[in-house]
């Protein structure tokens, strides 16, 4: 096939991973108290309201004896 000689815009992304920069990127901030309690609290909240909600919603997943057998409807009694 014919192949283009002229020179194709950003060809410099195809080298991009070859390239290796002298430049080091400056150091992350540290998060401070406030932040890191803020993150603390967020992921307390998040357990807890699953915690909760399966605590909650554990009765209506139980298949247990006690409703099944007990209730009867108003065909099964013939009239």
């Amino acid at each position: 096939m014919f192949r283009r000689r002229e020179p194709v815009p950003f060809a410099f992304l195809a080298e991009a991973d070859r390239f290796r920069s002298n430049v080091t990127p400056p150091p992350r901030e540290r998060a401070s108290v406030s932040h890191m309690a803020g993150r603390w609290l967020l992921g307390l909240t998040l357990v807890a309201g699953l915690v909760g909600s399966l605590v909650v919603g554990m009765p209506a997943l139980s298949t247990g004896p006690s409703g099944a057998g007990t209730q009867q409807s108003q065909a099964s009694e013939g009239r």
